[in-house]
């Protein structure tokens, strides 16, 4: 499977980690399935992003 990439980048690790925590607590809250795996990663240019397996 491939990655899929967040639209956005991000400054800090903390402002994707927000992103990513959310993306976890959706599932929960609208009832529709969680990714198998939510990572934040550092881009080449020194901005962090979040990535997730479907």
């Amino acid at each position: 499977m491939k990655w899929v990439y967040w639209a956005r980048l991000y400054d800090s690790k903390f402002q994707a980690g927000c992103v990513m925590r959310r993306m976890e607590h959706d599932g929960w809250l609208f009832g529709i399935d969680p990714p198998r795996e939510i990572e934040v990663f550092r881009s080449r240019k020194g901005k962090y992003g979040v990535r997730y397996l479907p």
